[in-house]
């Protein structure tokens, strides 16, 4: 049995890159493995959010997670705030991690590029978070997309540091997993990326939304000016669109408008007609599950209090061993 750990930010609802990305593996290792998944509302602060919006925005991703099939009873399910242990091995992190090397973050150079006002020291030692967050229940396997390979490779970093720096086998090196062997990445509707909220709500769909909303947002996905000659290169933008169709639609619905590229045939207000209409057949089931545990705040509060327990006996026993090793009373 290993050890999984992995979270997402509680900075509103899931999307299906969150889903297809990380959720997806999660029903599948909850039956074969030791899993810690968290609510990051710690992660969250750093776009400074309204102390209601975060509460709400944290129980709301609760709520999806149940929804979506992951058993508290299986898993230790909670709130990352709810651990003040992360809080400290974080800043224990913090004195081995060194500054050049944060700032060579590609996620963190993003950021600065795309939101220059809000280059706060929370956002800099984002990864070091992250680590904590790994290394407090001695992950080995993070299940995380593509675009988060370069944050794991920092978390790594820190536990062989800190491994080497007091002659210590404290930490294990964590290591990407995903359970089809490759890691995800789901694109948004603008044509290129990934699926984030950080790249505006018109690029990702929600797995709460409006149904009108989504096949609007569908509707409305960048593409191209259409193939000029049989097989052409396909472009990013409908390259998108396909991968999003391999994920919801049916392997002869995808072949059909692929062949239908390949030979120029294509239309791409039926494509995404097609997509809109499999992907609220993916999403209905999902969202009336979601209205049921929103609506359960005693389940919601059972959950959490349940997993907090569950998290703080584990993470308890890993900051008794750091600070015994860093020489601490």
């Amino acid at each position: 049995m290993s050890i999984v750990v992995s979270g997402i930010r509680a900075t509103g609802q899931l999307h299906i890159g969150n889903y297809f990305g990380a959720v997806a593996n999660f029903l599948r290792m909850q039956e074969q493995d030791q899993c810690y998944f968290f609510i990051a509302d710690y992660h969250a602060l750093t776009t400074h959010p309204d102390p209601a919006a975060l509460k709400a925005n944290s129980r709301t991703v609760l709520a999806e997670y149940l929804a979506c099939g992951l058993d508290p009873e299986k898993v230790t399910l909670y709130y990352q705030s709810d651990v003040p242990e992360t809080s400290e091995l974080y800043m224990l992190l913090n004195m081995q991690a060194y500054v050049g090397e944060l700032e060579r973050c590609t996620s963190f150079k993003d950021k600065v590029r795309k939101h220059p006002e809000n280059v706060n020291a929370g956002l800099l030692t984002y990864p070091v978070l992250m680590a904590a967050d790994i290394l407090l229940h001695k992950g080995q396997f993070v299940p995380v997309g593509k675009d988060q390979e370069q944050h794991l490779e920092m978390a790594r970093n820190f536990a062989n540091r800190f491994n080497h720096f007091y002659q210590t086998e404290t930490f294990p090196e964590p290591y990407a997993y995903n359970f089809s062997g490759a890691l995800v990445k789901v694109p948004g509707l603008d044509g290129t990326g990934k699926m984030g909220k950080s790249e505006g709500a018109a690029n990702a769909i929600y797995l709460n939304e409006d149904p009108a909303a989504v096949k609007k947002k569908i509707m409305r996905a960048v593409t191209d000016s259409g193939p000029t000659e049989p097989n052409s290169p396909v472009s990013e933008p409908i390259a998108n669109i396909f991968t999003l169709m391999g994920l919801v639609s049916q392997p002869e619905t995808l072949q059909h408008f692929q062949s239908a590229y390949a030979d120029c045939s294509i239309r791409y207000g039926d494509l995404k007609k097609q997509l809109a209409a499999d992907m609220e057949q993916f999403l209905g089931p999902l969202r009336e599950r979601i209205k049921e545990f929103s609506a359960n705040q005693a389940l919601l509060d059972k959950t959490a209090l349940m997993g907090a327990e569950k998290a703080r006996e584990s993470a308890r026993k890993t900051l008794t061993e750091v600070r015994q090793v860093m020489g601490f009373r």
